[in-house]
Formats: structure tokens, C-alpha cells, sequence
């Protein structure tokens, strides 16, 4: 190991002269409390920044014990010092001057408190990993300003992001109770048989369609409606109440921009926990709740679409469909097939993203397309089997049609952004449309309904991924992130654009090291599921390090669900199934 002046000389010595030098920093220095580990350097000013971890002996950050002893506390912890580190190193630049960009990254986090691979706490130490652009001009190092970087202004950010003593302490711990709060009310969902709970003054609406900060003008404070409002007396001894959305069939009605969708998206970003002043504290989901749309152009490999697609003129077999091009139909069944396998309790679903002739058929269309003729049984002839036979809630937008008055159990109508209990109204006017002679929406049509048990949905048939399933020809570098909405794997890219619950890079990160570990563990007997839950667990004992091939920083990495681990494999084109099974 070397001090701080010996890495003071090498970095002298390389000023003016080739980038490649700086790989003479590589290993681990002193810098007063704090120990540097150089454990990958760039190697040209445009590759990617170089990896290093700061560490300080737990001890000398003073964290108190109980704030850290508990995995929701450690989570928690490391959530509030990357945000710290953040900051700090925003608010300086590689001269120390105040500036807009720092040379030194730890990651961006958003509203959601995610756990995340950026600041470790262990027994003897804490950690933070962090990328660094070493400073150049052209091709040249600039050995003397990555001293002033590396040996001042790193140790500066340590210090006020990683010891106590230069936190604000009471907002720490505020943090942390706030977190552990969250996380109790929403392992208490299933117990109370409630999909999500909407808290009594949330603010769901945010700024713009681009952005994930609250709107601060013009906000109407969400409240329940009495018949549907549910207490939580929480860990703190903090009593919270709001919206308890029951497990069955919800449908969410009201005219165009009062908040449907809105109220939606702040139930899937629900399967997080979200900052103090975010406006969506309260608002909880459980966390296999998926959200579902429909998905033009997606490639879907033998997933079994039978239940709402079958008898397709070609001939071709839906119960092990595979298309590398996927209609909004047949994409909407085979997204939701896929959540279900990947042990989704409740389905999100939106009729402004949703495929028209996967949701409904009205009777007009009936008359027109006798149902021997259509290969499609809508949704809403299936909502209520799926939440029978296998337990799978819904919460439904619908703006356009009432076709799903008679199947729901709860139907909620939104004004203004002011709710509203309309189950009641709702079920007369479907009382009364039966009455007056049209079609249940759960008649039968002419596609299969069942097998011979009488079951729609029988148990899912998991997919085994043969053991060259994710091995293409040619694929010589890991798989990696392209921002939050692609995975480069090889040569291909997959797209998760349609994936609106993945709401970090460093989540899509971790997906595509995920991907890569399921391609070393595929053998061909191991269903895909199984292979996911491995990861999983893994993750939850060891951390996301795990993911990592290499020791030392494992990049910025962001826990995903395991739904989005599924839907990323289940959309790589050239995946194959044990048994020859592929989208070609």
C-alpha cells in the first residue's frame, strides 16, 4: 500500500504526458481518514470515467448503531449519503470552485429510495463507489490538477457525505424512520387484502410528462373516499390514513385530464418507496404489482397466449406463441402471460396504452364478426377467471367504455382530481344495459375456455431456457445499460421502453449484469423463473455485488424486481427455449 505522496508524485509525473499513464494509479492510497482504491482506470479521456472507492472505518463515520441494524436501515443509510455525496460533489469542480458538472459521479439518484450498489456499510467499514473522469487536455494527462482532484477534493466530498458529525443528523434519521415506515405499510397490503394505499393528502401529479417532481401550483390534495378509507398505525407510532384499494377487480373512471392516469402511474411507481416531499410517500403498492400495456413489435418467445388468442388462421399454436414481431394484441397477452409467470399479484393497466381489441368487443362488432370468427377473447371476459383461479388482482383506467361495470368489484370516478365511491351507480347502469337485452361481457365466444378440469388459467407452465440461451455468436463483451431504457446484449439492443416501473439507469444497469449471470447459469433444466429467483436471492443475501463479475466497484447498480429481470430476457430476440423453442 502507498501514502498520499507517493500518489502525489505519481500523478506529477505524469502531467503532460500520455492518458495512459494514469494506470500507474492503480491500487489503493491514503488520504488521511480515508483509504482510495483506483480499481479501474480510463484509458482515454473519452472512454468511460475510472472506478474508485472511498472507504472510512465505520468507527470514524460515526453512524449511530440504530440507524444501521437492520437491512431497511443500512438501505436507507446508503440512500441518504449518496445523495449526500451527490451534492457535494456537485458543488465543486475539479479546481474547487463552485461549478454545474463535477468530474466525480456517484450516481443520480431520484424520487424512489432504491437500494443501490453506490455507498456500502459493513460491519468495519463504509463505503462509497464513485466514477471519476481523470483530467485531460486532448490526449494529455493532467497530472497537477488530479492531484488538487484526487488528493483534495475526494477527501472534502468524504467528508461531508460519509461522516456523521458533518450530517444533518436529525434529517438522517428522519429519513431512515421515514423509510422503515414505508416499507411496514406496504408488507401489511396483502395481509389486508389491498393491492395499493393512496394516503389522504398525497400530491400524485407531477411538473411535466418528463419529469418526476411534484407539481407545486395548482395541487389538489388526494382524498378517500370514507368507504374505501384505511388506518395504519406505523412502526414510528405515526397513524396514517387514505385510500386502501381492495384486491379484485378496480376500475377507474372520469373524463379526459382529471386524473386518472395520474392516480395510476402514482400506484406502479407505488412498488417503491419515494423521498420526503415527493407527495407519493404514502402512496404504496405492493411490490408484484406490473404494470401492463400493449407493446407493438416485441419479440415473444413460446409463452402461452391461449387463454385470449386462439384459433389464429395461419394455424399457428398460442399456447407456445413465439412472433419476432408481436402485434398490440398479441404483445398485450404475452406481457401479461409473462407477469403472471413471473408472479405478479396485480396487473396495472391503462386503456390509453392498451390494445382496443385485446380489452373489449362491443356488441356492434359481435354482430358483425360472428365469435366463430374472431380468434381474440377480450380481457374483460377474462378479468374475473384470472382473479379465481389464479389470485391476480386488476386496477383497470377506463375513460372510453363501460364494458367493465359488470365484471368489477370496485369502480372509482375521479373529477377534478377529487374521487369518488360510484360502484353502486355503476352496477345499475350495468344492471340495466343486461336487462335491456345486450350481451354480458362475460358471455362466451368461440375461443377455447377452458381445459378439461374447467379452468381458464391453469398452473403456468414455466419456460426453461435452454442452456445457449443467452450465449450468442459473437457476444465477447458484458451486457451494459444504454440509459434507462436499453440493454445492449452482444449485438442486440432490447428495448425496455414499455417498462414504466423501471425508473433508474442504474436499475437497467443491474438488469443487464443480471442477464448475464442467468446466461452462466442456464443449463437447460432450470425453469426461467427459477434461474430469476436464484439472482434474487443472491442479491438479498450477498447485495448487488453479486452481479458483478469483478471485485472491487461493481459499477452503479440499482436493485430491480425480478418482473423486470423477466421482461428483459423475455424480450431479448434471439432467446431460446429449452426444446428449440424461439421468436425466429
Amino acid at each position: 500500500m502507498t501514502d498520499r505522496s507517493p500518489l502525489e508524485r505519481t500523478l506529477l509525473s505524469v502531467d503532460g504526458r500520455g492518458y495512459g499513464g494514469y494506470k500507474k494509479i492503480a491500487g489503493s492510497h491514503r488520504l488521511g481518514a480515508f483509504t482510495l482504491y483506483v480499481d479501474k482506470v480510463q484509458v482515454d479521456p473519452f472512454a468511460p470515467p475510472s472506478l474508485m472507492r472511498l472507504s472510512v472505518p465505520r468507527v470514524e463515520a460515526g453512524l449511530p448503531e440504530q440507524l444501521v441494524d437492520d437491512r431497511l436501515g443500512r438501505i436507507a443509510v446508503g440512500d441518504f449519503l449518496t445523495r449526500a455525496f451527490a451534492e457535494a460533489a456537485h458543488s465543486r469542480n475539479a479546481s474547487g470552485d463552485t461549478g454545474p458538472r463535477s468530474p466525480v459521479s456517484i450516481g443520480t439518484p431520484g424520487q424512489q429510495v432504491l437500494e443501490r450498489s453506490s455507498v456500502q456499510i459493513s460491519p468495519e467499514t463504509v463505503e462509497a463507489r464513485i466514477a471519476v473522469e481523470l483530467p485531460a487536455a486532448g490526449r494529455k494527462a493532467l497530472g497537477k490538477k488530479a492531484v488538487r482532484l484526487l488528493t483534495q477534493q475526494l477527501p472534502e466530498i468524504a467528508a461531508a457525505a460519509l461522516l456523521h458529525r458533518s450530517l444533518d443528523a436529525q434529517a438522517l434519521e428522519d429519513h431512515v424512520r421515514l423509510y422503515r415506515d414505508q416499507e411496514y405499510l406496504r408488507r401489511q397490503l396483502a395481509e389486508h387484502h389491498l393491492v395499493s394505499f393512496v394516503g389522504d393528502g398525497a400530491t400524485l401529479a407531477r411538473r411535466s410528462g418528463d419529469s418526476d417532481r411534484p407539481l407545486e401550483q395548482g395541487v389538489v390534495a388526494f382524498s378517500s373516499p370514507e368507504s374505501l378509507r384505511t388506518r395504519f398505525t406505523l412502526p414510528s407510532g405515526r397513524e396514517v390514513s387514505g385510500m386502501g384499494v381492495p384486491a379484485g377487480v378496480t376500475v377507474i373512471v372520469g373524463g379526459g385530464y382529471h386524473g386518472k392516469s395520474t392516480l395510476l402511474r402514482a400506484m406502479e411507481r407505488g412498488v417503491y418507496s419515494h423521498i420526503a416531499g415527493d407527495g407519493r410517500e404514502w402512496v404504496l403498492t405492493r411490490e408484484e404489482a406490473v404494470s401492463i400495456r400493449a407493446e407493438d413489435g416485441r419479440a415473444v418467445t413460446g409463452v402461452d397466449i391461449s387463454p385470449f388468442i386462439a384459433g389464429l388462421p395461419s394455424g399457428t399454436d398460442t399456447a407456445a406463441f413465439s412472433t419476432t414481431n408481436a402485434s398490440g394484441s398479441t404483445s398485450q397477452a404475452a406481457n401479461l402471460v409473462e407477469a403472471v409467470e413471473a408472479g405478479a399479484t396485480a396487473l396495472l393497466i391503462d386503456e390509453d396504452t392498451s390494445a382496443t381489441n385485446f380489452m373489449i368487443r362491443d356488441e356492434r362488432m359481435r354482430q358483425l364478426i360472428p365469435a366463430e370468427r374472431e380468434p381474440i377473447t377480450p380481457f374483460v371476459e377474462r378479468v374475473r377467471p384470472l382473479l379465481t383461479e389464479r389470485g391476480v388482482s386488476t386496477v383497470l383506467v377506463a375513460g372510453g367504455s363501460g364494458a367493465f361495470f359488470e365484471v368489477a368489484d370496485h369502480v372509482i370516478a375521479l373529477q377534478d382530481y377529487r374521487l369518488q365511491d360510484v360502484t353502486g351507480h355503476a352496477r345499475r347502469i350495468a344492471a340495466e344495459h343486461s336487462s335491456s337485452g345486450t350481451v354480458s361481457a362475460t358471455a362466451p365466444n368461440a375461443a377455447p375456455s377452458a381445459g378439461s378440469s374447467g379452468r381458464i388459467f391453469g398452473s403456468s407452465r414455466g419456460r426453461r431456457l435452454s442452456q445457449d440461451a443467452l450465449r450468442p455468436d459473437g457476444k465477447t463483451k458484458p451486457a451494459r445499460a444504454k440509459g434507462r431504457d436499453t440493454v445492449q446484449f452482444g449485438k442486440e439492443l432490447i428495448d425496455l421502453a414499455a417498462l414504466a416501473q423501471v425508473v433508474d439507469p442504474a436499475q437497467t444497469e443491474a438488469i443487464a449484469k443480471a442477464m448475464d449471470r442467468i446466461a452462466e447459469a442456464a443449463d437447460g433444466t432450470q425453469e426461467l423463473s427459477t434461474l430469476v429467483a436464484e439472482i434474487m436471492d443472491q442479491i438479498h443475501q450477498r447485495g448487488l455485488d453479486v452481479l458483478s463479475p469483478h471485485r472491487g466497484h461493481p459499477g452503479h447498480l440499482a436493485r430491480p424486481r425480478a418482473h423486470e429481470i423477466h421482461a428483459a430476457v423475455n424480450r431479448y430476440r434471439r432467446v431460446k427455449l429449452a426444446g428449440g423453442a424461439d421468436a425466429h
